[in-house]
């Protein structure tokens, strides 16, 4: 917490909420669309599909640089 009062902790937790809310969304739409491709169609097991979660977080840096070009978008449905 960069801070010692109420508010600066209040909104510091918010903001990870928001950060894990939006990786929990990002995630869903990358499983999503790897699942939609035909090699993964016949290689899943109900086991598979019941193991699959979107809180995953390896392939996330929140604490290094990120370099965004707001000039590209992504192609997500």
């Amino acid at each position: 917490m960069s801070s010692n009062r109420r508010e600066g902790h209040e909104i510091s937790l918010l903001a990870l909420h928001f950060n894990k809310n939006c990786m929990v969304y990002f995630n869903r739409l990358i499983i999503k669309i790897l699942l939609a491709k035909p090699r993964w169609q016949d290689k899943n097991t109900l086991r598979d599909y019941a193991a699959l979660t979107p809180l995953v977080w390896e392939h996330i840096n929140p604490y290094g640089r990120f370099d965004l070009d707001m000039n590209a978008r992504l192609d997500l449905p």
